[in-house]
């Protein structure tokens, strides 16, 4: 890889020093910093999980691998920690490493790495919905909300109600009610091929509901009652760069 591209999270890294940095790396040994991902071979993401997140559902469709460079907390995606950074680059510029692909979802033409979650526009909102499974009325929900997922994404909201951790290289679509108030609360595992549909109905009451379509944790789309969303495979996909010698379980072990 001769060509990157870095995406910095200007609050984690509040004087671009960690970027400037990383550029005086890479330019010392004959590599150039693009200001346009489009000419780039790699994009380095310096923040943490949402930062790449971010970076996935803006540049995925440039087909260019990602690394995280976690300067944050816990960190599933962004695996190279502040530490690291230059024994990080060396594998790269030596080409020791691999890129896996990481499937994505889309609803309405936006997509997602990690999750759609349908949640209530007002905290603390019970909402109704009813869900579809390729054309067929599964069942209906009276929850705080659903988490749709893929496996990369297992690890994050879907794991924090309640939901399985998926091996990140699957490729399925997992549901996960958030809080439901009903038995209908266990997780349903799909396959990657299937349709979802999600009706927004009437709430308690017949009242009117206003909901939101999260993307990621942070593209936000408005729905209301009579509205329904459509979430499917991507056509696009992530490609994460992965130089750790570790598996997914080690890596879970350490991170859990």
């Amino acid at each position: 890889m001769t060509n990157f591209y870095i995406v910095t999270n200007e609050l984690k890294d509040k004087d671009f020093e960690v970027t400037a940095q990383i550029r005086d790396y890479l330019e010392r040994f004959g590599k150039s910093v693009c200001d346009e991902p489009s000419y780039a071979d790699c994009v380095l993401v310096l923040g943490g999980d949402g930062t790449l997140l971010r970076a996935a559902g803006e540049l995925a469709h440039l087909n260019i691998p990602f690394l995280g460079i976690n300067l944050g907390s816990l960190g599933f995606l962004a695996e190279v920690d502040r530490d690291h950074i230059e024994s990080a680059l060396d594998k790269i510029i030596n080409g020791e490493y691999i890129i896996e692909k990481r499937m994505m979802l889309d609803g309405g033409g936006n997509s997602a790495l990690n999750d759609v979650v349908i949640i209530g526009h007002n905290s603390m909102q019970l909402i109704y919905f009813d869900l579809y499974v390729n054309g067929l009325k599964l069942t209906n929900y009276v929850a705080d909300g659903m988490v749709v997922s893929t496996p990369t994404g297992s690890t994050g909201y879907n794991l924090s109600a309640g939901g399985p951790i998926i091996e990140p290289r699957a490729d399925i679509i997992l549901l996960t009610p958030l809080c439901a108030h009903s038995m209908r609360s266990r997780s349903i595992i799909l396959s990657s091929d299937d349709e979802v549909v999600i009706d927004i109905t009437k709430g308690k009451n017949d009242e009117e509901q206003v909901v939101d379509a999260v993307f990621d944790g942070h593209k936000r789309v408005f729905m209301k009652t009579g509205d329904r969303i459509k979430i499917t495979k991507s056509e696009k996909s992530t490609s994460i760069i992965k130089i750790s010698e570790l598996n997914f379980f080690e890596i879970l072990k350490q991170k859990l």
